[in-house]
This record gives C-alpha cells, structure tokens and sequence, in this order.
C-alpha cells in the first residue's frame, strides 16, 4: 500500500466495504449517497443514517481505457463502470473479466483492490 496520507471518509468506506459491511448513506427522503457526507447533496437533510451497500448491483454504463493516465499507466487497459447499487451508484474498476466480454446489466459485487502502478487501493467490482 502506498504512502499517502489517509483520507478519512473514502478510506473508511474503502476498509468498511474489504470488511465486506460495505455503507451508504440515506436521507429521511430515501435519498442515497456515498460517505462522508454531513447533509444529502439532494435535498439538503442532515438527518442521514447508515444503511447496508447490496451484495451486488448491475453495471449502468463502462468505459475500457487504452490510453491512461500516468497513475494507471500500468494498469492499462482496464474498464472503468458505473455499477447501480439500488440507491447509490458507484465508479470503480471491472476486474476479473477480459474488457472485451463486460457488458451493460452484468451483475458484478464489490471489493476492494490495488492499482497495479501505484499499488493504491481502489474499488473494484467483480462478475457475481
């Protein structure tokens, strides 16, 4: 693991979800949304409780990156998606799947993994 200093909200989130009690927050509304967060970016409330992420959920829309940045320069290519979770979506990584076979609607689970430049952790998402 790397060396950067630790980002409170996004790393507890990234060690809840490798624990496998993975989080989202949700409004009085039915609003969801990723920690941290102090009030619901829709509309406002600050009266948010922690609720259980789903198991698994369903990839929305992916990209397959060729041409990365130098963060990911050895990580290439690779599939960046965003994966429906029911009340909150998610962007990570598609591992464990050749780019070519990824497709919108594919059930995929959540985890936690490494880039293989920088070996800094990031979330992942797996074919269920």
């Amino acid at each position: 693991m790397s060396d950067e200093p630790r980002d409170e909200g996004f790393d507890d989130l990234l060690d809840a979800i490798a624990d496998g009690e993975g989080f989202y927050v949700e409004c009085a509304n039915g609003h969801g949304s990723l920690p941290p967060r102090l009030a619901c970016p829709q509309c406002g409330s600050q009266d948010l409780s922690e609720e259980p992420l789903p198991d698994s959920g369903e990839i929305s829309t992916y990209t397959v990156v060729t041409v990365p940045t130098p963060q990911f320069e050895e990580d290439a290519p690779y599939v960046t998606a965003v994966v429906d979770f029911g009340p909150v979506s998610i962007t990570g990584q598609v591992r464990g799947v050749d780019p070519e076979d990824v497709e919108t609607g594919q059930v995929v689970g959540i985890g936690v993994g490494e880039t293989v430049t920088r070996e800094e952790r990031l979330l992942v998402f797996e074919p269920r």
